[in-house]
């Protein structure tokens, strides 16, 4: 039988897993601090600029996953394809889609369609998953988790409305 610890030991140790879970957590929040300051940033950038200029008002009007807005996106299909291969959070990015995805990908891509249903007249988050669910293959899982994520962020007691 091993040797039992003594407290001081236990202490010492458990205070060292701390601190290394700590450090791990903090790397995400950097990464993701990094993310929040650039989230989208080539959008603001030719090519994209000019694409987005042009139908984001177009857009704003439909409703997602509907044939007009579908209509849309093919329309601007190289702003589209420019944008998905320069951010990660969108499944597009990968070869293997959500697959490829990391957390810290999904935690920006979901406050990312959190965000996208509040630019059109009809937005509805739960809506776009079911949409989302189907359009990129996400399982009954990882579903649930972004489904548990999203009613955290939108019930989170301390924060601020978000417009």
């Amino acid at each position: 039988m091993p040797e039992q610890l003594s407290i001081e030991k236990t202490k010492k140790e458990t205070q060292k897993h701390i601190d290394q879970v700590a450090g791990y957590i903090a790397l995400a929040i950097t990464d993701l601090h990094k993310r929040m300051n650039n989230h989208d940033a080539s959008k603001l950038e030719s090519p994209e600029i000019e694409g987005f200029t042009k139908y984001t008002a177009q857009l704003k009007g439909l409703t997602y996953g509907s044939e007009e807005y579908t209509q849309s996106l093919k329309d601007m299909e190289p702003t589209i394809k420019h944008h998905y291969s320069h951010n990660s959070h969108h499944p597009e990015f990968y070869e293997n889609g959500i697959d490829g995805m990391t957390l810290i990908d999904l935690m920006e891509m979901i406050c990312d369609w959190i965000s996208a249903t509040k630019r059109h007249q009809d937005g509805n988050i739960k809506k776009s998953i079911e949409i989302n669910e189907k359009r990129f293959k996400i399982s009954p899982q990882l579903l649930q988790i972004i489904k548990n994520t999203v009613e955290l962020l939108e019930n989170i007691p301390f924060k601020k409305e978000i417009k």
